[in-house]
């Protein structure tokens, strides 16, 4: 039998870690992991790199001690540092509301991350192969998918490579048995609850009985709409670059998107969630586009992680739970917080003029509150005509979500002042008599 080395001629991309790295390797001690950690050790004499390997214990399985062990003996025999972690990835998937399969991938990928970050190791191999790949389409293909999830799994995405998806699980069982490569095999990887697991007992074999070929030709397109994506991510990217960071998040122009076609607007959209911290499927993104091309200037969503929100002519994306109003606190003397604002109030004689801005001015004695508005409040500013506060906010442009924030100076129940619109002119004080000196501003980036 051809002996193989890790120059890619069987399909091991070895051009993904360049000459001298450090790579960490995911070792489970199952067939594909072991064929990973070879491979690796193999790019070690040729080419210089560090090579560690990591194995997490996810407490799940009774046979996982006896994997540990194996790969434990195996790496101590041929002198490569190993490190083992314990999670309990059943408790954490009840206290995260997640299925015990995600839960022990996430535990995993944090526990490799960690290990290559303490180790100084830039990069993290996993042993996906070609089967995982084309298993990965056609179950992205039955649960409805974009074109990102035709693509397969990506070679590289960050710090991760996956150097074996050129690689079947025949030609890995070979190479294990021709040079005597021992490994465990995980009992759950024949239980038909998992999904995966139909798609590859189940429906591959089924596809290849129509063509034998058929995982080379799935991976082969996936290969060729994975540039495809690619070169329509480069064109989304200045669409999301107009981005600009505000204290609620990121804000966008909704024109941008709307008025973008609508592949580019999507995978922008999805841009700006993934920015922000937020996470979102192919329905998110197809609201957010509708939210952004809407005639509603205060319409909004829930996104997974926080909110996409119109203020008007932007489209604004907030992590974590919209911002509540402080609790109504008394006016006193000196200066006071209110959530982003302050309000100075100082005793004073009123001057000629008590009215100086919609931001400084002279109220009448008396006792006030500073709250955020109410359904109900009027006030009559100037020479203008009363009218309900939450109207002046509308033609103040004030986001829906921000007319709480803003605040009220009650006195008596009433609406006396509204910050950044000024006060009402039956309650400023009169030439020459006692009053209150008012200095309102607000921190925008606070």
């Amino acid at each position: 039998m051809t002996k193989r080395t890790c120059d890619g001629q069987d399909g091991f991309r070895a051009e993904l870690i360049p000459p001298g790295s450090g790579v960490l390797c995911a070792l489970s001690g199952g067939a594909d992991s072991m064929y990973l950690l070879c491979r690796l050790l193999e790019g070690r004499e040729a080419h210089g790199w560090t090579v560690q390997a990591a194995h997490l214990h996810h407490g799940l399985r009774v046979s996982a001690g006896r994997d540990e062990e194996m790969v434990r003996r195996w790496c101590a025999q041929r002198g490569v540092p190993l490190t083992v972690g314990h999670a309990d990835a059943a408790a954490y998937a009840r206290q995260q509301g997640m299925c015990v399969e995600e839960a022990g991938r996430t535990l995993r990928y944090a526990f490799l991350e960690d290990t290559a970050r303490q180790e100084g190791l830039a990069l993290i191999a996993t042993g996906h192969h070609a089967g995982d790949d084309a298993e990965t389409v056609l179950m992205n293909l039955v649960r409805g998918c974009g074109l990102k999830g035709l693509t397969g799994i990506p070679p590289r995405r960050g710090s991760i490579v996956r150097p074996m998806l050129g690689v079947t699980r025949r030609e890995i069982e070979a190479y294990l048995s021709e040079r005597g490569v021992p490994h465990v095999e995980d009992e759950t990887n024949a239980d038909p609850a998992y999904t995966r697991n139909r798609v590859r007992h189940r429906l591959i074999p089924l596809l290849e009985e129509l063509n034998p070929q058929a995982c080379a030709h799935i991976r082969a397109a996936a290969a060729r709409l994975r540039e495809d994506e690619e070169e329509l991510e480069r064109q989304s990217a200045p669409l999301a670059a107009q981005a600009l960071e505000i204290p609620e998040g990121t804000a966008v122009p909704a024109r941008v998107l709307a008025d973008a076609p609508r592949p580019l607007a999507l995978r922008a959209c999805a841009m700006l969630l993934e920015q922000t911290g937020l996470g979102g499927e192919a329905v998110h993104l197809e609201r957010v586009l509708a939210l952004a091309a809407g005639a509603d200037p205060s319409a909004g969503l829930d996104v997974p992680g926080g909110s996409v929100r119109r203020q008007y002519d932007l489209l604004v994306f907030s992590a974590g739970p919209a911002p509540t109003p402080p609790p109504p606190a008394a006016l006193e003397e000196g200066t006071a917080r209110w959530g982003r604002w302050s309000v100075s109030c100082v005793p004073a004689v009123c001057p000629a003029k008590a009215y100086v801005s919609p931001w400084e001015f002279y109220l009448r004695p008396g006792a006030y509150l500073i709250r955020s508005r109410r359904e109900g409040d009027r006030i009559a500013l100037g020479r203008r005509p009363e009218k309900s506060v939450k109207k002046l906010m509308i033609e103040g442009r004030v986001p829906a979500c921000r007319r709480e924030l803003v605040p009220v100076l009650d006195r008596e129940g009433t609406a006396a002042a509204v910050g950044g619109f000024g006060p009402g002119k039956g309650c400023l004080a009169e030439p020459g008599e006692p009053a209150l000196h008012i200095i309102l501003k607000v921190e925008e980036n606070g």
